[in-house]
């Protein structure tokens, strides 16, 4: 029989960065649960090795294993922020975690590594990295206002006064994801909230404009791997954000 999992301590904090947050876990066990996909994108770093990386956006729930004792601070960044901060396109690190080494000049980081480490408050040093970088971009945030409220590709697209192809190219540039994508993963993220809050999902279907329950339950499976059901019957058991990626709680 395996061991019993272990929760993953967690803590976070709005951060001094728009839009940001700044979370710290600690794995005590062998089974965190998956992180759940968001539009976000985490600047990373694990106290154990001294690495730096980035957690890209997810399209799907990523499965984790949280060695005990491993130390994890993040700075989750907005949707459409990360691209600014990191000088790299979202959709080339869509479903991916990768070394800031590797897009980072490597004497850049060794420097920053080196701050990291020798710092009480890593989330804040990595505060002051990304706060060094261009502010979000006021449109990219309307895209995300106006998607997540459920607004209509096309209006959307005339909202900015471009076609609905430049939204698409700006899209995948700055959220790793189509316009049609980021919506749903934002409903998606709103229905898990309802039914967490007890909600039944029949009602959350019919709130946030599914076609019914049977496709809020299609969705619900696409990017969290679980049911409407599972969700609310675990929404008091535990919340856990799994390394490498502090984007998301587990279902």
């Amino acid at each position: 029989m395996p061991p019993a999992p272990h929760p993953t301590t967690y803590t976070e904090r709005a951060s001094v960065v728009p839009g940001a947050v700044v979370w710290a876990s600690t794995s005590t066990g062998a089974d965190t649960g998956p992180v759940l996909p968001d539009g976000c994108m985490d600047l990373l770093w694990r106290s154990d090795t001294e690495r730096l990386l980035v957690a890209g956006p997810d399209t799907a729930p990523q499965s984790t294993e949280g060695e005990p004792g491993v130390r994890w601070t993040g700075l989750r960044l907005s949707p459409g922020h990360a691209p600014t901060v990191l000088g790299v396109r979202a959709e080339e690190l869509r479903d991916r975690r990768v070394d800031l080494a590797d897009l980072w000049d490597a004497t850049r980081v060794r420097r920053l590594t080196a701050r990291v480490a020798a710092s009480a408050a890593p989330g804040t040093v990595l505060e002051a990295v990304a706060g060094t970088g261009p502010a979000p971009d006021a449109a990219l945030d309307h895209v995300v206002r106006a998607l997540a409220a459920g607004r209509p590709v096309s209006a959307v697209a005339a909202d900015l006064d471009v076609s609905e192809r430049t939204l698409h190219r700006r899209s995948l540039a700055a959220f790793g994801y189509s316009p049609q994508l980021l919506a749903r993963v934002l409903r998606f993220r709103r229905a898990l909230a309802a039914l967490r809050a007890g909600r039944p999902p029949v009602e959350v279907a019919a709130g946030l404009g599914f076609t019914d329950q049977a496709h809020l339950t299609r969705e619900v499976r696409r990017f969290g791997g679980t049911t409407p059901g599972a969700v609310q019957l675990g929404s008091g058991a535990k919340r856990s954000t799994a390394p490498p990626s502090g984007s998301s709680t587990v279902a």
